[in-house]
C-alpha cells in the first residue's frame, strides 16, 4: 500500500543543513496498523507528511498505492490524497461554524456527493449521532476528536495517516478514540499509519517503527 525507499530531508536552519530524515526505507502493506513512535525531534511528524505527500523529499521516493508521489503535481497528489487519503490531527482541525454533521458532509460536498447517508452513519459509528448539530465549541475534546475521526473516513479512504491522534486527550477520552480507530481499521479494511507518544496506542499496533534522530532505529512486528 505504501513504500519509502531512501527518504532523506534537509531544511537550511540559520543557513546551514538540518538532515530531519535519513535514509528511511520502509514498507507498508495493505491493511496494516502501523505506528511510529520515538523522542520528539526524531522525524516522526516529518516522515508522516511525506508518507502523505504533504511534502517532498530531498531525495528518495514515496509509492502510494503504486503511484510516485513525487511525479505529481501538487493539484495532482491533491486529488489523489481525496481519493485514497484520510487524516486525523492532534489539533483536531474542525471548521468552528459548522456543526459536528456539517463538518463531516465538507468533503463528500467537494466531491459532488450527496452528503447526509454516510456522514450520518459515520457519526452513529462514533457515537455522536445525538451530537451531530451541535458546534465544535459545544463538544469536548473527544468528541472533536470522534467528529474528525468520522470526517477522515468519508472518501472511505485506503490509508488513514494520524499524528498524534489522543495527544490533546485526557487518558480515559484517548482510550476511546484508540478503540475507535482500531474498529474502524478493521472495519472498512482501511491501513493504518500513525504517529505516537502514547504507550497504550502504540501497543495496540501489529507494527511498530522506532525512529532516533532522524533514522530507524527498531523495526518490529506484533
Amino acid at each position: 500500500m505504501l513504500r519509502c525507499e531512501s527518504l532523506t530531508q534537509t531544511y537550511l536552519s540559520g543557513g546551514r543543513p538540518l538532515t530531519v530524515l535519513k535514509d528511511i526505507t520502509l514498507a507498508v502493506d495493505p491493511g496494516e496498523f502501523l505506528a511510529i513512535t520515538g523522542p520528539s525531534g526524531s522525524g516522526k511528524s516529518t516522515l508522516l507528511g511525506l508518507m502523505a505527500g504533504l511534502d517532498r523529499p530531498s531525495s528518495g521516493r514515496v509509492l502510494l498505492d503504486g503511484t510516485d508521489l513525487g511525479a505529481l503535481t501538487e493539484d495532482q497528489r491533491a486529488k489523489l490524497r481525496g481519493e485514497k487519503v484520510g487524516f486525523v490531527f492532534q489539533s483536531f482541525q474542525l471548521i468552528p461554524t459548522l456543526t459536528a454533521l456539517e463538518n463531516v458532509q465538507v468533503p463528500l460536498e467537494l466531491r459532488g456527493e450527496d452528503p447526509s447517508p454516510l456522514s450520518e452513519t459515520l457519526l452513529e459509528r462514533v457515537g455522536l449521532a445525538d451530537r451531530s448539530h451541535h458546534y465544535p465549541a459545544q463538544l469536548s475534546g473527544g468528541e472533536q476528536q470522534r467528529v474528525a475521526l468520522a470526517r477522515a473516513f468519508t472518501n472511505r479512504p485506503k490509508i488513514l495517516f494520524a499524528d498524534e491522534p489522543t495527544g490533546n486527550l485526557d487518558a480515559a477520552t484517548g482510550h476511546t478514540i484508540i478503540d475507535l480507530m482500531v474498529g474502524l481499521n478493521r472495519e472498512y479494511h482501511t491501513t493504518l499509519v500513525l504517529v505516537t507518544h502514547d504507550p497504550e496506542l502504540a501497543a495496540r499496533a501489529r507494527r511498530t517503527v522506532r525512529l532516533r534522530d532522524g533514522a530507524i532505529d527498531g523495526d518490529g512486528a506484533r
